[in-house]
């Protein structure tokens, strides 16, 4: 089983093997309990068969506390912790207290259980009362370090479910103490899973899933976590399992459900150690699946558990579960690994994860460890591991197998290896892999696997659809299931792809069907190939062919006499269906070809028409790319299964075959056919044509008019196209199914100067997407009425004229894609719709602002390249420089000098290259940033910081004041050792805002930042608008922290936060000023700012959602950062002061006063009414 459990009373043979002495610490102050409740607790546990330590009998007479303690906690399996009355008195107590939480942190499974003995919690948390009164007194003789370190580590233990006398056992002892042993028996069983320690590549997909699992909901949740074999799907669920099943009443983790559940009675197995697990190791006895399912009712329906399956497959596995969701007690979280996305459907699951494969550092780091035993491959096999890495393809499956088998091995056993898995991959990673392949339901989706894995990687998904259709598969249903079990992927662009190491598990498995390639099913090898046709030894068992005569040529020399093949070597493949052909010549007559062809891709083809007695009647996909045809066919040949023709680059082209002879086809591909001039007028009577690519075609003059009967024609590109004599007006209103049309590169202004508003009003109302780049088309060419296109989803129309955005264009409430790529002379886009994917204005020079028709957020991703003209986007950012800045904003950050301020280099994340520029104030949703050099910080600010964070507590303020904002610097300059990685270079700092006590962050990296030079510094000064009272409130604990992106470009040297305050009549405290809310930048810090939750209650400020989903980012938004904080600097005050009076007494009013005097005067009046009612009672006892 994969949950270890250990039995109460564990022997002390066993605690030290596994590395503990003793079960239980117990830490009291000994004054006290130590002979009345404490004494009645050791010995309950010691009876209970816990080992207990306590200080007094354990401790040998003359030894120092301290090591002695310490060496204690640490062979402990944990803790019990007695808070009584006067536990905080004891300085020895509250050293303890530190060194029992630092043996708590992870990777440790140390358990500390709090015991509130007439303590209440709330007191040891916010330490008042008698914890209160014992820490001033440590205040006088203690440092302000030590008493920290105690008030953290109170803070910190009284937050973890503990034990409270008065409300779990109504003040009886003995029933007290009972539970709290029952407590730690259950503690004690359930122990941690044995995972690597460490994670590469995985921890943030490890704190996303404790994010879902710590969510506090109260819902049962089911999170389906999948991937391909081997990516590492059970580390990452063990990791979060070890991470989160203390804090559940009952867990489980049940591993390998497939390999268990095929077991004769495995699906009872499985059950019967559910039901230990949560029962914390008693055994329960079950005969059938029906009377599991009945106990296991009983045992989730009364406590919170954490289910962990592992390795599922088949949705039977899980039914004895899933049918009793609504059984489990509330809040009861479910995890699934599985190899298959669809294993369970929508609506019963919450939440899906698909796990990614590693990227090239994470990759080379874990293969590190495994091959060199550190986190880089030692000197002289840096090149050896890269191509190992890059043979892996981010699987952790493949890294750790090859990492351990070449281990200490001699650079000539790395090269023969090396070589060997070019041809004979990893048996290990192979079995592995295979179990997706074996899973298959049944050989037709297993040959489907095959064909694609050999021959079709990387294809469009439609035209290979049409090819497997062809070869008597059932494709698309097929397909589904291999994406189900992660065995292929369809990619953005609707391609068919495969992960490297699956691919060769495909092919491994056609690699053993015989010794002798001759007689395996598909050779994809172009060695095997070629041997075969060279030796003339094919047979019918062959269904599919490749051969690159530049590949072969590649791996060694040949004979040039055998360079050309013969036909006659193809003659006993009976059976062949995909051959795929380049720069291959051959010989011969084709009368005995394999007449059940499919597919034939034939590059570089060598002659100047088709064979007459090439049998290709079966025959759905024909590709003669690059070839040397001057026509396709001489005479007539009958094609009746043709579908897909493609003749691109064929330069010497000049006549097209009579298309009544292909009556099936779908797609006509004519690319780059530059001796073309016209299409056969047959072309019109083509029912099923839905594709027409002529792109380049720069002799083409005339197309058919009867083209106009191509009904299905659904995409038409006739880019490049310049020599057209008349475009096709009236053809085009009549293609009532056309989706796309693509016209670049036909300069219809010129063409046609007098028809360019007529042109464009004639494309049919069914258009999708449209293409009009480098049409040589000004404002005039866009005429006002353009509603035809109004369904338009994607526009293209950079390299024009345009001075403004057309007018039709602001209607388009459907957009994804729109580009003015190369527009010059464009300079506003004013009433700019809504662009759902891609945008761009990359090249337009003189653009400098554009003006959305909605305040919403552009979701889009923008290609803006180098055009530092662009100054405003409303409603997003806005730069002016730093003297054309609003005057009260300048008073608000203490800045002055401006002129003498010298001009900065700054970059963004917009722009491909960095300038230098004046001084600029960038606006951007409700936060004021400037940069500039220097390290002497202008205006004032109570917290400073060179530590990563700052804690405060918000103060409580005058009833005439409220908190209008936060003003942060931050002085930072170049990293020496930063990441160059590209694709996130032109991430900054970023500041992240935290409210602890709301539960609420946001975090914000700036679109414009400055460069420091060599040996500068640089200033970040930022002001951030709260426009919203009740999101920082008197007592709200807040955390800021400055960090760097993620490529560490700066070191940060210090920073500083000052929270500012505004009079009712409008005045900021701090400068005497206040800043004018603008309603252009309305998206402010308590805000609406529901577009930037990406994550629930964490705002990502102008960052979009694709960026939320990096690895880096998702590391930032956790707190670990928040670890390494410079509080206050009240480490001598209690938490129930007013924090930071120095704040309060530059800052405050007269008025102000008033209310705090007042405040203090009913305080002390108040408490002596009190201590007088107290005399009273006493005098009269």
């Amino acid at each position: 089983m994969a949950l270890v459990t250990t039995s109460q009373g564990t022997s002390s043979d066993s605690k030290k093997f596994r590395g503990y002495r003793y079960d239980v610490f117990l830490s009291f102050r000994g004054e006290d309990t130590r002979k009345t409740f404490t004494d009645h607790l050791y010995t309950a546990l010691n009876n209970a068969g816990f080992l207990t330590f306590r200080d007094d009998d354990e401790l040998e007479r003359g030894e120092y506390i301290r090591p002695g303690l310490q060496k204690a906690i640490q062979l402990s399996r944990a803790s019990v912790v007695v808070f009584s009355e006067d536990y905080a008195s004891s300085r020895w107590c509250l050293d303890e207290l530190v060194m029992i939480l630092e043996r708590k942190r992870p990777p440790s499974d140390h358990v500390v259980l709090p015991v509130f003995y007439h303590v209440d919690p709330s007191h040891v948390r916010k330490q008042t009362e008698s914890i209160g009164r014992a820490f001033a007194r440590h205040q006088k003789s203690q440092s302000p370090e030590k008493v920290k370190g105690w008030r953290k580590a109170l803070a910190e233990v009284a937050d973890l479910a503990g034990m409270v006398l008065q409300n779990q056992a109504d003040g009886y002892e003995s029933k007290f103490i009972k539970k709290i042993v029952k407590v730690i028996g259950d503690k004690l069983s359930r122990t941690l899973l044995s995972v690597e320690p460490k994670l590469i590549g995985i921890q943030f997909q490890v704190e996303r899933i404790n994010l879902w699992l710590q969510d506090g909901s109260s819902d049962v949740g089911i999170l389906l976590v999948y991937g391909m074999s081997g990516v590492g799907k059970t580390t990452i669920a063990k990791h979060v399992y070890n991470s989160n099943f203390r804090s559940f009443e009952g867990s489980s983790f049940i591993e390998n459900i497939k390999e268990r559940a095929d077991r004769p009675n495995g699906l009872v197995q499985i059950q019967m150690q559910l039901l230990s697990d949560i029962l914390i190791g008693r055994k329960v006895e079950i005969q059938t699946i029906s009377e599991g399912i009945i106990k296991i009712e009983s045992a989730i329906s009364s406590r919170k558990v954490l289910l962990v399956l592992d390795d599922v497959d088949h949705i039977d596995q899980l039914d004895a579960v899933l049918k009793m969701k609504d059984w489990f007690y509330p809040g009861s979280k479910i995890l699934i690994t599985t190899r298959r996305e669809r294993l369970l459907r929508a609506h019963q699951v919450t939440k899906v994860y698909k796990v990614e494969t590693l990227n090239y550092n994470e990759s080379l780091e874990l293969f590190s460890w495994h091959a060199f035993g550190q986190d880089r491959p030692i000197e002289n096999y840096m090149e050896h591991s890269k191509m190992v890495v890059q043979h892996s393809g981010g699987l952790p499956l493949a890294l750790k197998v090859l990492g351990s088998s070449l281990s200490g091995e001699s650079i000539d056993v790395w090269e023969s290896a090396l070589e060997k898995l070019k041809v004979i991959p990893n048996g290990e990673i192979m079995n592995k892999l295979r179990i997706s392949y074996d899973s298959l339901q049944d050989d037709h989706d297993q040959k489907l696997f095959l064909h694609i894995a050999c021959f079709l990687i990387g294809r469009d998904k439609n035209y290979t659809v049409r090819i497997l259709d062809g070869c008597d598969f059932c494709t698309i249903v097929g397909i589904q299931n291999l994406i189900d079990r992660c065995l292929v992927t369809i990619d953005g662009y609707n391609n068919v792809q495969m992960h490297d190491m699956i691919r060769n598990m495909g092919r491994e498995i056609v690699r053993h069907e015989s010794e002798e390639s001759a007689k395996r099913s598909r050779l994809w090898r172009h060695k095997d190939s070629f041997e075969v046709l060279r030796e003339k030894n094919g047979t019918q068992t062959i269904q599919g062919l490749a051969l690159d005569m530049r590949m072969h040529l590649a791996n060694g020399p040949i004979n040039t006499n055998e360079t050309v093949l013969e036909t006659n070597a193809f003659e006993r493949m009976r059976n062949l269906q995909l051959l795929h052909l380049s720069h291959v010549r051959l010989d011969g007559c084709y009368a005995n070809f394999p007449t059940r062809l499919r597919w034939l891709c034939w590059l570089e083809f060598p002659l100047d028409s088709m064979p007459v007695d090439l049998p290709l009647e079966c025959l759905i996909v024909l590709e003669m790319q690059h070839s040397s045809l001057r026509q396709v066919w001489k005479g007539t040949k009958f094609l009746p299964s043709l579908k897909i023709l493609d003749v691109s680059h064929s330069h010497s082209l000049t006549e097209i075959m009579d298309f009544s002879l292909c009556p099936s086809l779908e797609e006509l591909i004519l690319v780059d056919c530059t001796s073309l001039i016209d299409v056969h007028e047959s072309i019109g009577n083509l029912e099923r044509l839905v594709y027409l690519n002529t792109k380049d075609c720069k002799n083409l003059r005339m197309l058919p008019k009867n083209m106009c009967m191509l009904k299905s024609l659904e995409k038409l590109i006739l880019s490049g196209c310049s020599n057209l004599e008349e475009f096709p007006v009236e053809m085009m209103k009549k293609m009532v199914s056309l989706k796309v049309l693509e016209i670049d590169g036909i300069p219809i202004s010129e063409l046609w100067p007098e028809r360019s508003s007529t042109i464009l009003s004639s494309f049919p109302c069914s258009l999708v997407e449209l293409s009009l780049k480098g049409c040589n088309l000004s404002d005039d060419a866009f005429c006002r009425d353009l509603s035809s296109l109004s369904s338009l989803r994607k526009l293209k129309l950079g390299k024009n004229p345009i001075c403004s955005l057309p007018g039709f264009v602001k209607g388009l409430r459907r957009l994804d894609e729109l580009s003015f790529k190369g527009c010059k002379r464009l300079e506003s886009l004013v009433g700019l719709p809504k662009v759902h994917q891609r945008m761009s204005i990359a090249g337009c020079i003189s653009l400098r602002k554009i003006t959305p028709l909605s305040p919403e957020p552009c979701s889009a991703t923008c290609k803006v390249d180098g055009n530092w003209n662009l100054v405003e986007w409303q409603y997003d950012y806005k730069l002016e420089p730093i003297d054309r800045v609003d005057v009260e904003m300048i008073k608000l950050l203490g800045l002055c000098n401006l002129e003498s301020m010298p001009a900065i280099r700054m970059k963004s994340i917009l722009f491909s290259y960095p300038i230098v520029s004046p001084v600029q104030g960038l606006y951007e949703n409700g936060i004021f940033s400037t940069f500039f050099y220097g390290n002497e910080v202008p205006g004032r600010f109570s917290y400073k910081s060179t530590k990563s964070s700052i804690s405060f507590s918000v103060p409580l303020l005058p009833s005439s004041h409220r908190i209008q904002g936060l003003n942060i610097f931050a002085t930072y300059a170049n990293e020496e050792n930063s990441n160059n990685d590209e694709e996130w270079k032109a991430f900054s700092n970023i500041i992240k805002v935290s409210n602890k006590s709301k539960g609420l962050k946001w975090i914000y990296c700036p679109l414009f930042y400055g460069i420091p030079g060599d040996g500068e510094d640089m200033i970040w000064l930022s002001h951030w608008k709260m426009e919203n009272e009740t999101i920082l409130q008197c007592g709200d604990q807040v955390v800021v922290s400055v960090m760097t992106g993620p490529n560490k470009l700066f070191r940060i040297k210090e920073f500083g936060v000052e929270l500012m305050q505004e009079h009712q009549n409008n005045m900021m405290i701090s400068t005497q000023h206040n800043t004018k809310s603008d309603p252009n930048y309305p998206f402010v810090i308590g805000g609406d700012l529901s577009m930037w939750e990406h994550i629930p209650r964490i705002y990502c400020i102008g960052l979009d959602g694709k960026i939320v989903e990096e690895r880096w980012f998702n590391r930032l938004i956790m707190d670990t950062d928040e670890e390494d904080t410079d509080r206050e600097g009240q480490e001598d005050e209690p938490d129930y002061t007013i924090a930071r009076t120095r704040a309060a007494s530059n800052n405050c009013s007269l008025k102000g006063w008033k209310v705090l005097i007042t405040a203090v005067g009913l305080f002390f009046t108040l408490a002596l009414v009190v201590w007088s009612s107290i005399s009273q009672k006493k005098k009269r006892q």
